[in-house]
């Protein structure tokens, strides 16, 4: 018998299918299912449109179309469904970003239409742990940043962004999206640093959170104060925090040639169990 599909924009009243697809995998998910559970899947709230890929009527996968093309869920029927709508709607995002095998198949069949990117990581390792270290001692001096520390975090936040993406998250409008996204991180008390002499060292946040899973991201330390151990003892104190306070599972990913990163994470009790790819413009 031949399957029947279709794709087209979720709207409000399937966010219990979509939340369902999403839960399929709640820590490759994490990103986008934190949004949904917030935000619902009304675009103006949620920043972009759901795309959803039926098979019979039944709902399988999903594409978050926003400042990111995320798949999820993909397989390949879907992905080329993904691709058409977004070849033929032109490129709106600033990545593409998602599990590795989906989103390399989903550039294959853009990259055509939209490439060259600006870079593409075809493989960024996915990290989780569901524990604390045994052996590693959390920086005590890692705490929450308070509300009236944008100022001392913001130019840690910029620093880590230029330097992982390669560009300024000031170009264009001047940071307001990128300010916004910071405060609303301190707000809900999920960035955290270790701050000397008014200055930031060591910092990372909990981008991602949900009750099944969190996500970890911007882990920074200044460059004077690389090879301290900073960053293992950083990320057991934000991990405490994660585990304790957020999620039972907590993840990251990272790009696979920062091998000091790896490690530094490895050290802490975070293991490799996939992976994702970022596709830049």
């Amino acid at each position: 018998m031949l399957t029947t599909t279709t794709t087209k924009v979720l709207e409000p009243g399937d966010i219990e299918a979509a939340l369902a697809v999403l839960g399929r995998d709640p820590v490759a998910n994490a990103f986008v299912a934190a949004r949904v559970q917030v935000a619902g899947l009304d675009p103006w709230r949620l920043g972009g449109e759901m795309w959803g890929w039926y098979a019979d009527g039944r709902l399988e996968s999903l594409c978050y179309a926003g400042a990111n093309l995320v798949p999820i869920c993909a397989g390949p029927e879907a992905v080329r469904a993904f691709a058409d709508r977004a070849r033929r709607a032109g490129r709106r995002c600033s990545s593409i970003v998602g599990p590795a095998e989906a989103t390399a198949a989903l550039w294959s069949l853009l990259e055509p239409h939209w490439g060259p990117a600006r870079e593409v990581r075809t493989h960024q390792p996915l990290m989780v742990t569901r524990s604390m270290p045994a052996d590693i001692e959390p920086d005590p001096f890692v705490r929450r940043i308070r509300k009236d520390e944008m100022e001392v975090i913001m130019p840690a936040c910029v620093a880590m962004f230029t330097e992982e993406v390669g560009v300024s998250p000031l170009a264009g409008d001047g940071g307001l999206l990128y300010q916004a996204r910071v405060a609303e991180l301190v707000g809900s008390g999920r960035s955290f640093a270790r701050i000397e002499d008014g200055r930031v060292v060591f910092k990372a946040e909990i981008g991602a959170a949900t009750p099944q899973a969190c996500q970890i991201q911007g882990v920074w330390v200044a460059p004077e104060h690389r090879g301290r151990g900073l960053s293992v003892t950083g990320m057991a104190a934000v991990l405490r925090y994660a585990l304790a306070e957020v999620s039972p599972v907590v993840s990251l990913y990272v790009n696979d040639y920062n091998t000091a990163a790896r490690a530094a994470y490895r050290r802490v009790g975070f293991e490799e169990t996939g992976a994702f790819m970022s596709v830049l413009f």
